[in-house]
């Protein structure tokens, strides 16, 4: 089975998501959204994972391949095609479905661990507590049902096959170091957040995170994706 992943060139790595789907004996394919002209025509796709990004979907300058990536998520979503998108993904997954993504208010900013609630009857594996970088929120599409929530923002929906997570269940601390190193420590500090301590932070939630990571992939690759 494939799985394309699209990322940044600069951001590409899937994390425990995408070690728990090859697991599930996906074969994943990274495309990157800077080249995204030059993507094949996908039809053999068996599932699209979309990871996230420091970029905004509304953002001037990356419209072109924001344009590109919601096109091909919207028709893969049209055809049945399974579709998990993560932080910037879910956006996009939102975007594509018809809902609207928008800056969050300052006070609602997530950077760290954070707990998310399930909805009523949502199923579990979508709650606990997961890791959050965005400064960026969705609305709902219609016809999509929410998982769960915090108190900052919307987390997770089901559309059919398609399920978003604005939370982060690929973390790893390398992944976490990565994203806090150079400016981005710098963008840290003007919120009073050690990027140090969000990397340590990171590693000592691994070992709780892990087997959550792959129940949550675990459900959607049995409910949803095999629904």
């Amino acid at each position: 089975m494939r799985a394309y992943v699209t990322a940044n060139s600069s951001d590409d790595d899937p994390g425990l998501v995408g070690e728990r789907l090859a697991a599930h004996g996906y074969r994943l394919q990274v495309l990157h959204r800077e080249d995204h002209d030059a993507w094949p025509a996908l039809d053999d796709a068996d599932l699209f994972l979309s990871l996230g990004s420091d970029w905004s979907v509304y953002w001037d300058h990356v419209a072109g391949p924001v344009a590109a990536e919601i096109a091909l998520l919207r028709k893969a979503h049209e055809r049945g095609v399974p579709l998990l998108g993560i932080c910037f993904g879910s956006q996009l997954l939102a975007a594509a479905l018809g809902g609207a993504v928008t800056r969050a208010p300052t006070t609602d900013h997530e950077i760290g661990w954070y707990d998310v609630a399930p909805t009523p009857g949502s199923p579990a594996v979508v709650g606990g507590r997961w890791f959050q970088w965005h400064y960026d929120r969705w609305t709902l599409p219609r016809q999509a049902e929410l998982l769960a929530t915090t108190a900052g923002a919307d987390q997770c929906f089901r559309s059919g096959r398609t399920v978003a997570t604005q939370f982060h269940p690929e973390v790893t601390a390398r992944i976490v170091a990565r994203w806090a190193g150079a400016n981005d420590a710098e963008e840290l500090r003007s919120q009073g957040i050690d990027a140090a301590a969000l990397v340590a932070d990171t590693e000592a939630m691994h070992d709780d995170v892990r087997p959550r990571a792959d129940a949550l992939v675990d459900w959607f690759c049995h409910e949803v994706a095999g629904g």
